[in-house]
C-alpha cells in the first residue's frame, strides 16, 4: 500500500505544477483552480482514505523484528552505522526500556519430555458389520414347552429355520435330549409370566444390539417366514412399534390393546430399549394370568404404545384356523394372505400348511418370471439386433464367450449309468451320488416340459437317454443337452418311437453371502498336532518346515503336540517313553526360538526333488481327508455343549465322530472346504480304526488307496512288475 500511495502523490504534484505555470486573471485563475480541483479532488480524497486506512491497520503493540530469522535480536542500522534496537513508529522508548535491554541476559528453558501413556490394546471384532454397527433385520423367538418341543417345536423349526437367520426356542423346562439343529434356551421354571420376563431379559442381554426387529410366536402357530421378512423390510427401524393382532384386556378395565400371542407379534428394537429400565417394575407390579397380556400391560404402562395391526399401509394379516380344517380346501382370501395361522393342532397339520403356502409363493414366483420374460421379449423387438438380443432362456445371462482356445468350456458326456469325465482321471466311471441325482432330475424336468408343451394332443414317455452332455458355465450355470428316445402317443392311442434333442439350463440361484470372521494380526492361532507312535518319523521334517515358516518369521502362533499313548505305553512312560526323542527335539526348538503322493510311486525310478512343486503328478487334493481343521475355540466349546445330551445317552458316540462330523451335526455352522496351495501333506499310511463309524472308516481306507499315486503312475508300476514276473 505504501508504494501505491507514493505513486499517487507523484502524479498529483505533476498535475498541480502544470496548473501553476499559467498567469491568467483572477477570474480565470479561480475557474482554472476549480477545474483542476475537479480533476484532482477524487485523487486527493483517495489518498486521504488510503492514509487513514493505513494508520488504522497498524498494530499498536510492540513486536520483535528478527534479522536473519534470529529471535531476540531486535536490530536496525542507524546513521552512525551501529546496530541499535529497532522500534515501531508508534512505540515510545524510555530509559527503563534501554536499561532493561542492556541488562537482558538469555536463559535456558529446560526441555521436559512428554510422558506417553501405554497404547491401549485395540479390540477388533470378528465381523466387519460389528465394527460398522450394522445389524440384522429379524430375530425370531419361538415359545415352546417341555411337552411340545419334540413335536410342534420340531415342526416349526423345519418350516421356518432355513428361511430365517436366527431362530431360538424358549422354554421353561426341557427334556434331557434336545432335537438336532435347534437352539433352545431353558429358564428352569414353568411359570408363564416368569418365563416371558426371562425371554425379554435374555433378548436385552444378548441380542438387542444385533437385530432391528424381534418376532415372538407360539409353537402352535404356523408362520409364513418369507412374508414376515418382507414385512419388516418395509418397516422403519427407529419406530416404537408393537404390531400383531390387537385384543381387548380381560375385564375391560385396562385402557389400550395388547397383541394376542397366538398370532405372534413384532417388537421394534427402539421399543425394547425404552422398555428396558422398567422391566423389573413390570415383573414386580403387574399381575396377569397370560404372558401376552402381561407384556402388553408392561408396554402400554411404560411406553404408552398400543398394539396395532396396521402401520403406514402395511397390514399384519393373520387367520384363525378351525378345528380339523384342511388347508387345501380353505378358500378364504384372508387365509391366503395370512402371515400367521393359529391354532395348529399337530405337526402333520403344520406341514400341510407349509406345503399350501409354499405352493402359493412358488406359483407367484413363476407368474412373475413369465411376466418379466414377456416384457424382455417385447423390449428386445425394438433393440438394435432385434429378437437376437433376447438370449435363451429369457432373463438368464448369455453364455460365456472364450477369448482363446484355453478358455473353451469342456462338455462332459454321460448316460443314465456312467459318466465319461472322472475326478481321478479315468476315462469312465459309474454315475453315482449327487451326479446321479442331478441327471435323473434333469430328465424328469425335460419330460415334464415336453408334455406341458404338447398336451393334450400328444403324450410322451421316456424310453431311454441316448446321449447326455453337460458343462458348467460360470456366468449362467449348468447347461445340459439331452438326446431322448421317446414314445409318442396321440389322442387316438396310436404310438411310435422318436428321438428328441432338448436343451436345459440350471441357472445359478441367488447367491448367499456367508458371514466369515476374519483373523487380525492380534489374533493368536493355536496349532494342535495329535501324535501317535506311527507318526514319529514325520516329526523331523514337520518341525523343520514349521520353524522356517512360523518361528523365524515371528508369526503369532503356538504349536502344541498331543501325545497319544495306548494303555500299555502309558504305564511305562516313566521307564520307556516312546516319544522321548520327539520331546528332546521340541526342547531344542524351544531354546532356539524364545500334502504329497507316496514318493516310491510318484518318483518311481527317478531322483526325488528337494522341494515338491504343485503339479498333477506330484500329489492330489485328498477329498476324503478331514484331519486338518481350523476353528475358533468358542465355536468348538459351543458345539461340544450341544452334543452333551447325546453323549449322556450314548457314550460311544464320541468314538464314532471326528471333528468334521461333530461340527456338521451339532454346530449349525457352514463348514467350508477349499484347496490351500501352501499346505502340503507328506504321504503317510493311516491306520484306520474299525471302531469309528462306517463312513469314517471307509473314508480312511479310500484315502490310503488314492494317496498312493495317480492311475497312470500305478499302472506303470504294475506294468513293470508284470514285465519282471514274465522274465
Amino acid at each position: 500500500m505504501e508504494v501505491l500511495t507514493r505513486g499517487l502523490f507523484v502524479d498529483a504534484f505533476f498535475s498541480f505544477d502544470a496548473g501553476l505555470r499559467r498567469e491568467p486573471t483572477n477570474k480565470m485563475r479561480f475557474s482554472a483552480f476549480i477545474s483542476v480541483l475537479r480533476s484532482v479532488g477524487p485523487v486527493v480524497i483517495g489518498i486521504s482514505l488510503g492514509f487513514t486506512l493505513s494508520l488504522l491497520s497498524v498494530n499498536w503493540t510492540e513486536e520483535a523484528c528478527y534479522l536473519d530469522g534470529k529471535e531476540g535480536e531486535e536490530v536496525t542500522l542507524g546513521q552512525d552505522g551501529q546496530l541499535k534496537g529497532a522500534r515501531k513508529p508508534n512505540s515510545i522508548s524510555s530509559i527503563n526500556d534501554v536499561e532493561s535491554e542492556e541488562d537482558f541476559e538469555p536463559r535456558i528453558v529446560p526441555y521436559k519430555q512428554v510422558q506417553q501413556s501405554a497404547p491401549k490394546k485395540v479390540f477388533r471384532a470378528k465381523y466387519i458389520s460389528t465394527e460398522l454397527g450394522m445389524r440384522e433385520r429379524l430375530f425370531v423367538g419361538v415359545l415352546t414347552s417341555k411337552n411340545t418341543i419334540n413335536t410342534l417345536g420340531v415342526a416349526v423349526n423345519r418350516t421356518i429355520s432355513h428361511h430365517l437367520d436366527t431362530v431360538i426356542f424358549f422354554t421353561g423346562m426341557r427334556n434331557r435330549k434336545v432335537p438336532h439343529g435347534m437352539f433352545v434356551v431353558s429358564h428352569g421354571d414353568e411359570r408363564l409370566i416368569w418365563n416371558m420376563f426371562q425371554n425379554i431379559k435374555y433378548i436385552l442381554d444378548h441380542y438387542i444390539n444385533e437385530y432391528d426387529w424381534f418376532y415372538f410366536v407360539q409353537d402352535d402357530t404356523y408362520t409364513e417366514a418369507d412374508r414376515i421378512k418382507a414385512l419388516v423390510d418395509h418397516l422403519s427401524m427407529d419406530r416404537e412399534l408393537y404390531m400383531g393382532s390387537p385384543e381387548e384386556f380381560i375385564g375391560g378395565e385396562m385402557q389400550g390393546k395388547y397383541c394376542y400371542g397366538g398370532f405372534g407379534y413384532l417388537l421394534s428394537r427402539t421399543l425394547l430399549l425404552r422398555l428396558q429400565p422398567f422391566l423389573e417394575n413390570c415383573r414386580n407390579d403387574i399381575l396377569s394370568a397370560r404372558p401376552d397380556e402381561w407384556l402388553g400391560r408392561c408396554i402400554i404402562d411404560y411406553t404408552s404404545t398400543n398394539c396395532v395391526s396396521e402401520y403406514e399401509g402395511l397390514q399384519y394379516h393373520h387367520y384363525e384356523l378351525g378345528k380339523n380344517s384342511d388347508p387345501s380346501k380353505e378358500q378364504n382370501e384372508q387365509f391366503k394372505k395370512a402371515l400367521t395361522v393359529h391354532p395348529v393342532s399337530d405337526p402333520e397339520q403344520m406341514y400341510r400348511l407349509h406345503r399350501y403356502f409354499t405352493e402359493i409363493e412358488l406359483q407367484k414366483t413363476y407368474d412373475e418370471i413369465a411376466k418379466l420374460q414377456a416384457e424382455i421379449k417385447n423390449v428386445s423387438v425394438v433393440a438394435f439386433e432385434g429378437n437376437r438380443t433376447a438370449q435363451w432362456p429369457v432373463g438368464i445371462n448369455p453364455p460365456f464367450e472364450p477369448k482363446s482356445r484355453f478358455e473353451v468350456l469342456k462338455w462332459e458326456y454321460f448316460t443314465e449309468e456312467e459318466i465319461y469325465s472322472c475326478i481321478d482321471g479315468s476315462p469312465k466311471c459309474e454315475l453315482s451320488g449327487i451326479d446321479r441325482m442331478d441327471v435323473a432330475d434333469v430328465i424328469d424336468v425335460a419330460m415334464g416340459e415336453l408334455n406341458k408343451k404338447y398336451k393334450p394332443v400328444l403324450h410322451l414317455k421316456k424310453q431311454q437317454l441316448i446321449n447326455g452332455y453337460r458343462r458348467f458355465d460360470p456366468i449362467r450355470g449348468m447347461e445340459y443337452t439331452l438326446d431322448l428316445q421317446l414314445e409318442v402317443v396321440n389322442q387316438k392311442g396310436h404310438s411310435r418311437s422318436i428321438t428328441k434333442r432338448v436343451h436345459l439350463v440350471r441357472p445359478l440361484s441367488r447367491i448367499e453371502i456367508i458371514p466369515m470372521p476374519y483373523v487380525t494380526e492380534a489374533t493368536r492361532v493355536h496349532i494342535i498336532i495329535p501324535l501317535t507312535r506311527q507318526d514319529q518319523s514325520y516329526v523331523d521334517h514337520f518341525l523343520e518346515v514349521f520353524a522356517s515358516n512360523a518361528f523365524e518369521t515371528s508369526e503369532n502362533a503356538i504349536l502344541t503336540f498331543l501325545f497319544i499313548y495306548d494303555p500299555v505305553e502309558a504305564q511305562q512312560v516313566n521307564q520307556n517313553d516312546i516319544f522321548a526323542s520327539v520331546k528332546t527335539q521340541i526342547n531344542t526348538y524351544e531354546r532356539k526360538y524364545p500334502t504329497d503322493y507316496k514318493p516310491d510311486v510318484a518318483y518311481h525310478n527317478q531322483q526325488r526333488p528337494v522341494t515338491t512343486d504343485l503339479v498333477k503328478d506330484a500329489g492330489h487334493f485328498d477329498r476324503r481327508s478331514f484331519d486338518e481343521a481350523c476353528f475358533y475355540n468358542s465355536d468348538y466349546m459351543a458345539t461340544r455343549t450341544r452334543m452333551v445330551a447325546d453323549v449322556q445317552e450314548n457314550e460311544e458316540i464320541l468314538e464314532t465322530l471326528d471333528i468334521f462330523d461333530m461340527f456338521v451335526k451339532y454346530s449349525g455352522l457352514h463348514v467350508f472346504r477349499a484347496v490351500e496351495p501352501a499346505l502340503h501333506q507328506q504321504y503317510s499310511y493311516q491306520a484306520c480304526n474299525p471302531r469309528l463309524s462306517e463312513d469314517i472308516y471307509h473314508r480312511c481306507v479310500q484315502s490310503n488307496l488314492e494317496g498312493l499315486g495317480s492311475r497312470s503312475q500305478l499302472a506303470m508300476v504294475l506294468f513293470e512288475q508284470e514285465q519282471g514276473n514274465s522274465t
